[in-house]
């Protein structure tokens, strides 16, 4: 994904309000649960050395991408 189209694709994020809104207390926490694991995740692959990269197929800027997801955008809800 270039720069300039970086705008185009988080305004099409949920917004963290939507996220939680008409959900029980059970799945609120699982939803909290999920949202750090996924943080997580995405730490540990902005770690990742560039031959750990190439070795799944991926560029330093799909990291980029991914890691400027904001933490409640969640490519499983979708």
């Amino acid at each position: 994904m270039m720069k300039s189209q970086k705008g185009y694709a988080l305004a099409g994020s949920p917004s963290f309000a939507v996220a939680l809104r008409g959900i029980g207390w059970k799945a609120w926490w699982m939803r909290l649960r999920r949202w750090r694991e996924l943080a997580r995740q995405r730490r540990q692959l902005a770690m990742l050395d560039e031959s750990a990269l190439k070795d799944m197929g991926l560029t330093r800027g799909d990291v980029m991408q991914e890691c400027e997801r904001p933490f409640w955008d969640d490519p499983q809800q979708h």
